[in-house]
């Protein structure tokens, strides 16, 4: 077996997901298991439950925990909410909403799609569009990925929902947060949405494993109406004030351990503060990539300066540059993980995450890994850690 050389120092952890962990929550993590007759157990999801709904800004809506990823939120969801045959309009984002559309097609429901746009957001025209020619209300739900990973796109919910209601529909307004819940703007009761699905391992800052989904009433009687055979995922058999229902089994212990030291971080820090953190380091990140693309080797994805995440920015590189190449020189040279393009855009990006547990220093440092990996490569580029220092020093963004 080859030796394992030990690097001095860290390496910088900018993925968008898994995210960098605080040291807080991998304390919380590493404690002893209880017995799930202890009494601290209830108390531990309560404060889950409770600081979820906070973060969700929801007072209607009821929380579920799952052993899973985002794509078990996602199942979850299906199998609640779409009986085989049902119709669901998936409107495109990019590389999560079809693998959202194909999870759908894969239970026997029909997803409904609108074109997706390279670079752009969700068309809610496109969206209202499609719900007014449903005239017979086939569709049940509206599934909206709110920031696309992949793309680092994030799209309009207040307008989405205006187009719902222009459309006169009565579908469901169902959000995938995973990539944007405690980094961008989203209050669930005020925006109208009657379920939202999120994940541990990115702007909850918790190892991933650790799936929720939070629906409403109206959610929840299309849940009881549904026909589709369910156990696991049933939010029905979750209803309960035993911890053992509430998981259908052992709950994962150490996730909520570790979500509950992570929204304690979220509320000590302030949501409003740790919103506007996101969108300073996020401007930054823009303003270096924007000065990198001077030399005309690389561009910011999304069109939209509006549209661009604080979660995550995707890069495209021009023909004949390899991300994957540049990737692996500011890793392993660098000490600076940054992550690969998606679906469609495999080997067209790379992508700079600067969600959770980060902070002014660890972008600049991310930033300089990058560009030093592509000064090695020979890529052509501007001074774009200048660039970002200015961003961070202007009090007037």
């Amino acid at each position: 077996m080859r030796p394992t050389v030990r690097i001095p120092g860290i390496r910088l952890l900018h993925s968008p997901g898994p995210t960098r962990v605080p040291d807080e929550v991998v304390n919380a993590m590493a404690r002893q298991p209880t017995d799930l007759a202890d009494a601290r157990l209830p108390l531990l999801i309560a404060a889950c439950e409770s600081g979820m709904k906070a973060l969700l800004q929801t007072e209607r809506a009821e929380v579920f925990f799952y052993a899973a990823n985002g794509h078990g939120g996602w199942e979850a969801v299906i199998a609640n909410l779409v009986a085989p045959g049902a119709a669901v309009l998936v409107p495109g984002t990019g590389h999560f909403s079809d693998g959202w559309a194909e999870q759908v097609e894969a239970f026997g429901g029909v997803a409904v799609r609108t074109p997706y746009r390279e670079g752009f957001p969700i068309d809610p025209a496109a969206v209202e569009a499609a719900l007014r020619d449903d005239a017979a209300h086939r569709i049940g739900a509206v599934f909206v990925v709110h920031t696309d990973t992949a793309s680092g796109t994030t799209c309009d919910l207040a307008a989405i929902r205006r187009a719902i209601d222009a459309a006169k529909h009565p579908a469901l307004f169902v959000v995938d947060v995973v990539a944007s819940l405690a980094a961008a703007p989203f209050a669930m009761d005020a925006l109208g949405a009657n379920v939202a699905i999120g994940a541990s391992q990115k702007g909850l800052m918790v190892h991933p494993g650790l799936a929720f989904v939070a629906a409403d009433e109206r959610a929840m009687a299309v849940a009881r109406a549904n026909p589709t055979p369910r156990f696991y995922w049933d939010w029905q058999r979750r209803q309960s004030d035993m911890s053992y229902r509430k998981f259908c089994g052992t709950p994962p212990l150490a996730h909520m351990a570790g979500l509950e030291a992570a929204l304690g971080l979220i509320a000590t820090e302030g949501l409003a503060n740790v919103q506007a953190r996101h969108a300073r380091l996020a401007r930054a990140v823009h303003a270096a990539v924007a000065c990198w693309g001077e030399g005309g080797a690389l561009r910011l994805f999304t069109q939209m300066p509006a549209a661009r995440s604080v979660s995550v920015t995707a890069i495209e590189v021009s023909p004949g540059i390899d991300p994957e190449a540049l990737r692996t020189v500011a890793r392993e040279r660098f000490q600076v993980a940054v992550a690969g393009g998606l679906g469609p855009l495999s080997g067209r990006v790379f992508r700079i995450g600067h969600l959770g547990d980060m902070n002014e220093a660890m972008i600049l440092g991310c930033l300089a890994g990058v560009e030093a990996a592509m000064r090695v490569q020979g890529i052509a580029c501007g001074l774009g850690v200048d660039a970002a220092i200015a961003a961070l020093v202007d009090t007037t963004g």
